[in-house]
């Protein structure tokens, strides 16, 4: 794993040093600013809502780490599972509707009690059945899990930051390492961080590259991370048996 970790800084720092100076110069604007959108989601709540809501363009998008999955979100501070949101292009997109509430999955009634513990996690391409209550009436689902791809708007990115806790904000100790752009204008941002999990209350750390595409005016119109997601689950004791 030491060695994938290892092979994983190289080739960023590789893309990212391969720019060359005339590239940089053309693009220093760019990255400039790219620096400083991952050191205010670094820093605070209050700096990541003010650098979105002046520098990302009105129809941008932030593209979240892709999981297998079916592609959809429920509320777990509400009773039952209500879809609240049907991920776009997911395996769940032809299938769910948000409001609809599940109530028997794989044969297992749903409860308050255990719906973390019914049969949603599996590999790529196994079935689930289900049954769901839309418009007042039980019917029968069927879908498969999937690759998943979140992206968020510009307001729902501002929305996700408002949402969040200001106070336990941003990690203990950051880094933006280096900023590269290519030719074409895309910029690459490398940082490392170290941080303490919530569900575990350990320290981990870990690098990780932020990808900005920007419009004509020189808005974000495209951001997404590339982190190591394994090494952190590994620090926190974790076992990866796939």
């Amino acid at each position: 794993m030491k060695n994938l970790q290892i092979g994983f800084v190289l080739s960023a720092l590789f893309l990212i040093s391969a720019c060359s100076t005339e590239t940089t110069n053309k693009h220093q604007g760019s990255m400039d600013l790219a620096t400083e959108w991952v050191t205010a989601y670094l820093t605070s709540q209050e700096d990541a809502l003010l650098m979105v809501k002046n520098n990302m363009a009105d129809d941008g998008v932030s593209v979240g780490e892709r999981y297998v999955g079916f592609g959809f979100i429920w509320n777990p501070d509400g009773d039952g599972m209500v879809v609240d949101y049907v991920v776009p292009d997911s395996p769940a997109a032809d299938v769910l509707k948000e409001g609809d509430a599940f109530v028997e999955v794989n044969g297992m009634r749903l409860t308050n009690e255990n719906r973390n513990q019914l049969g949603f996690r599996g590999m790529p391409g196994e079935n689930v059945n289900a049954v769901i209550v839309r418009d007042g009436a039980e019917m029968p689902i069927s879908f498969a899990r999937g690759a998943v791809q979140v992206r968020y708007s510009k307001d729902q990115v501002m929305n996700n930051i408002s949402n969040g806790n200001g106070e336990g904000w941003g990690p203990e100790e950051f880094n933006v390492i280096e900023t590269g752009s290519t030719n074409d204008g895309v910029v690459h941002v490398l940082h490392w961080s170290e941080f303490v999990e919530e569900a575990t209350g350990y320290k981990a750390n870990a690098y990780t590259i932020t990808r900005f595409m920007f419009d004509e005016n020189g808005k974000v119109a495209w951001v997404g991370n590339l982190s190591e997601d394994r090494f952190v689950l590994e620090q926190q004791g974790w076992n990866i048996s796939r």
